[in-house]
């Protein structure tokens, strides 16, 4: 058997990318959208009719400003709506990341969001609005999971932000292996790590620790994969969401997938809880260089792809009308 159907006995695979031609071949049960996935995906020919069908959307009654808001959300909505047809589950439609500090902006837009969803047929039990894991967007997470409406907390990089998602109620979350790992190559100067002391699984590994011996009911999906060897090395977590590249290199990949994250394991570890209060989270977050300097990064990362893709759609638009 191929390591991914193993993977697949032990764990939710999610798909993480915008292709739903990619998300087919592999029959995934949920997927994972971000700005740059669709910024990427939306430059497809084969997706040209959705871009156009968001910009038709954005032109009905608004200008400027409101009118590219309008475009975009419906972007995201009609690509989510496209990959559901595809998938069994759920998929994760990002908030814009330049709300990443407004509490109330974020509700305001995973309610468009939602509303646009639902104008669709879609309920939203099958809709994860994904959130960056500021203490704003956190509170933000905590708010809608009271009416219902359910989200997946991303740019998680510590441990703090885990356990503050996790008091808040918020039904998902999203651990960013790769780029942990990332910062760690360049911070100590090596060219890679043994799966098993990549800083990126130990970390996904001890925010699953904590969940499972605490009890509590958000799950854990690690995300941003370097290579197949992190994958494999939290085998057994709630959910992985993978690209289809390495979906692929697993799937042409024969040998013994053992299970490394087991919940009754961690019940029985002795964990000290951690105080993820407001004073608390910002002091633990500004004492980790690591964490602080990849979420704020991730941050301008996934807004300066959600701005190349206003000049792409604007571009568009423009050959449109013409």
């Amino acid at each position: 058997m191929n390591k991914l159907d193993q993977l697949y006995k032990m764990t939710k695979i999610v798909a993480d990318t915008g292709d739903i031609d990619a998300i087919k071949q592999h029959s995934p049960i949920d997927a994972t959208t971000n700005p740059s996935l669709l910024f990427k995906a939306a430059q497809q020919t084969q997706y040209h009719d959705l871009v156009k069908s968001a910009i038709d959307y954005g032109h009905q009654g608004d200008t400027g400003e409101h009118r590219m808001q309008r475009t975009l959300d419906k972007l995201s909505v009609n690509f989510g709506v496209e990959i559901l047809k595809t998938i069994p589950g759920r998929i994760s439609t990002e908030v814009d990341s330049r709300l990443s500090f407004d509490t109330a902006g974020t509700v305001a837009k995973a309610e468009q969001l939602i509303g646009l969803y639902e104008s669709e047929g879609i309920v939203r039990e099958r809709i994860l609005i994904k959130v960056a894991a500021t203490w704003e967007g956190i509170k933000a997470a905590e708010h809608l999971e009271k009416t219902g409406i359910h989200c997946n907390l991303t740019l998680m990089f510590s441990l703090v932000q885990a356990v503050a998602c996790a008091e808040a109620g918020i039904t998902l979350i999203s651990p960013f292996v790769g780029r942990i790992f990332d910062w760690y190559k360049k911070a100590e100067g090596v060219e890679s790590y043994a799966a098993h002391e990549d800083p990126g699984v130990i970390s996904v590994s001890n925010i699953y620790d904590y969940y499972k011996a605490f009890d509590y009911k958000t799950v854990v999906m690690g995300a941003s994969f370097r290579n197949s060897g992190e994958i494999l090395e939290l085998a057994g977590c709630d959910l992985l969401t993978i690209s289809p590249g390495l979906m692929e290199e697993l799937k042409n990949t024969e040998g013994d997938v053992p299970r490394k994250l087991d919940a009754a394991q961690s019940k029985a570890k002795t964990i000290e809880a951690i105080d993820a209060s407001e004073q608390s989270f910002r002091w633990m977050m500004n004492e980790d260089a690591m964490a602080t300097e990849k979420l704020s990064e991730g941050i301008r990362n996934f807004t300066a792809d959600t701005l190349k893709l206003e000049k792409y759609i604007d571009q568009l638009a423009g050959i449109k009308a013409a």
